[in-house]
């Protein structure tokens, strides 16, 4: 799909540029003097103008074509200066082209196909690699082209001969008109003179002799004459192959022919019929005769097969019931698996130390704060009794204390 869409991208002579590449390529390799250097040395035939050129209207012989493309790339490159060993017919291809592309970009050339595409030993792949190493041989040959000389013409000349021509043509119109008068006239004078012919001779014709006419000539030297000039006499008609009546002939000979053989072959063919219809009755009687004594291993054979169908289905069924409780016992086994897991995650929960240690240490550690708290409790309650003790005794004393002293009294 993509090479159709490159195709149409250049356009729709692109399919036939690599004919005009072979005809360029054929003209090249004619002035390397690949005939004497290549075909000669090989002992091959001279290419066609075509013959890279691939065409569903061109025969094709791909391992001859990719043979021929390998001799003449490696001459090609070793004209080109490179040294390059000639492939064999038995090399592996795939090396072959590799080694022949990688010498071509050597040379500066473009390579944006596939190797894949010069194995078939046709196309305008082929035909590309080709013309360009025959440039680069070109190139090492310092082979220049030249500008074709033309032969100078006088122009004067030419114009006066075509003046020419338009009058002559123009004369054998004008005859060509004229003509049919003419063609009549004579054909009217040709009919008079035919006329006048004939009555001349009915004529002379009409005029007898006055004397009977005798011959003088000899009876013997008539009949040697004869045999002399009967030779020549004799006509021979060359026959045509493609004549009807040739055909016909053919056709009424091959007629009789058959009917000839016919007859012969009718016998035999009757024969051999009846040979046959006698063996083919007595197969027909054997069969029958094997059909009765086989009866009953065939029915045997009806009830085995009949049974065997049965232990089929009956296979059949158990082999689902088996699957389905192979189904079950993988669930089951499944969620023992999860059980057995978590057993021993609790198993080993269960065995592990570690919270009993921690419920210890809380323990001491709330025997410490216990212990301190009760010493400050102790502390604020003997601070309390103190209190209470210094307020009653202040209390005491101020019930004691109820004389007071009128200078007291009077200064306050």
């Amino acid at each position: 799909q993509a090479e159709e869409d490159w195709d149409d991208e250049r356009g729709p002579g692109a399919a036939y540029q690599m004919f005009v590449v072979m005809e360029d390529l054929l003209d090249k390799l004619k002035l390397l003097d690949y005939e004497e250097e290549v075909l000669a040395k090989h002992n091959m035939k001279a290419l066609s103008r075509h013959y890279f050129a691939s065409s569903a209207y061109m025969p094709s012989n791909p391992g001859e074509q990719f043979f021929m493309f390998t001799i003449i790339a490696s001459w090609l490159i070793n004209a080109a200066g490179r040294p390059f060993e000639q492939p064999q017919e038995y090399d592996d291809p795939n090396a072959t082209v590799s080694n022949i592309l990688s010498q071509l970009r050597a040379f500066g050339g473009l390579v944006d196909f596939p190797p894949s595409k010069l194995k078939a030993g046709s196309g305008e792949h082929v035909c590309y690699v080709l013309d360009r190493l025959a440039e680069e041989a070109l190139k090492e040959r310092v082979f220049s082209w030249r500008r074709p000389n033309y032969p100078t013409e006088e122009m004067e000349e030419e114009s006066v001969m075509e003046d020419d021509a338009e009058l002559t043509l123009s004369k054998v119109e004008e005859e060509m008109t004229e003509e049919p008068d003419d063609c009549e006239e004579e054909n009217v004078m040709d009919l008079e003179a035919l006329k006048s012919r004939t009555n001349q001779s009915e004529a002379k014709l009409s005029s007898k002799p006055d004397n009977i006419l005798e011959s003088n000539m000899d009876s013997a030297e008539w009949n040697l004459e004869v045999e002399r000039v009967l030779p020549q006499l004799k006509v021979t008609i060359r026959t045509d192959h493609k004549d009807w009546r040739i055909h016909v002939d053919q056709m009424h000979q091959h007629k009789d022919g058959i009917k000839s053989s016919l007859k012969e072959a009718k016998g035999y063919l009757d024969k051999l019929q009846e040979e046959i219809g006698k063996t083919l009755e007595k197969v027909g009687s054997r069969e029958k005769y094997i059909n009765n004594q086989l009866e009953h291993l065939i029915q045997d054979y009806r009830s085995a097969q009949s049974k065997l169908s049965e232990a089929r289905e009956c296979y059949q069924q158990g082999s689902g019931g088996v699957t389905e409780r192979t189904r079950v016992l993988a669930e089951i086994t499944e969620e023992l698996e999860k059980v057995k897991q978590e057993m021993e995650e609790k198993g080993s929960s269960m065995s592990d130390g570690a919270p009993v240690v921690k419920i210890k240490q809380s323990l001491t550690k709330l025997k410490q704060e216990i212990v301190q708290m009760d010493i400050r409790i102790g502390v604020v309650e003997h601070t309390l009794l103190q209190a209470k003790l210094k307020e009653k005794s202040n209390m005491t004393r101020d019930m004691h204390a109820t004389n007071i002293p009128e200078p007291a009294i009077g200064a306050y």
